[in-house]
């Protein structure tokens, strides 16, 4: 069962039992526990634990690589780099550099949306009968295409975020809306809080959005203080 990904939190909780329902008519065997574990996973990933202030916080980001080639693109220049559709005769006697970017999951959606809206343009594509943007966000060939220069679209990284730009992107349009993103941010810890509420009324505190999080914080910290330790 495809859940549905909410980006207010009244919306996530006013249609939890619903979904709920649907999710024991098509999963079978399936439990309350497998279900809220499922949404945390969904969440998860729009949020990191606080160790300053204990609590869990939005940070809808995403790490991306920027692509470009070293002083061509500087005057205008671009050209293929193979990365995606094919190689071009001048690539592979050039090769492209890359350098990671942080960005904002709405900075994401729209640079996919402006790739799906290029994708329409440029094969004059009409939409109708029923057609909108979203139905092309699974489409390899879209999101991955670049002419030159620009980000290098990780195909896996992107389904792993489909429920939020299925949620998210207008199903036309060339921009994506702001107060919405604005609501989503400061929802999800809301949304994050009611799972956890959930999975300990269930008896699966082990589970939480909550412990989950806190735990890697704890790796992330330990590995960055071997490292300086390595560095000493």
């Amino acid at each position: 069962m495809e859940v549905p990904f909410y980006l207010t939190y009244k919306e996530f909780e006013n249609t939890y039992y619903d979904n709920l329902e649907r999710w024991f008519e098509q999963e079978g065997n399936a439990s309350e526990t497998d279900y809220l574990k499922h949404l945390a996973d969904m969440y998860a990933p729009y949020l990191y634990y606080n160790f300053s202030l204990e609590r869990l916080q939005a940070d809808a980001s995403v790490k991306i690589k920027d692509c470009f080639f070293p002083y061509h693109e500087r005057i205008g220049i671009s050209f293929c780099t193979g990365c995606d559709h094919g190689k071009a005769k001048h690539a592979e006697k050039m090769n492209h550099v890359f350098e990671w970017k942080t960005i904002t999951m709405m900075e994401y959606a729209q640079h996919i949306l402006d790739k799906v809206n290029d994708y329409i343009f440029r094969n004059r594509i009409t939409l109708n009968n029923g057609q909108c943007i979203l139905d092309y966000l699974s489409e390899r060939e879209v999101v991955t295409f670049r002419n030159g220069a620009g980000y290098c679209i990780d195909f896996s990284q992107h389904l792993a975020v489909l429920p939020f730009l299925k949620a998210y992107l207008p199903c036309s349009g060339k921009t994506v809306n702001m107060a919405a993103y604005r609501d989503f941010l400061f929802s999800v810890v809301q949304i994050a809080e009611y799972i956890d509420r959930k999975l300990e009324d269930v008896h699966a505190s082990e589970y939480t959005i909550r412990n989950r999080l806190k735990s890697d914080a704890k790796f992330r910290v330990q590995v960055n203080q071997h490292f300086l330790t390595f560095c000493n």
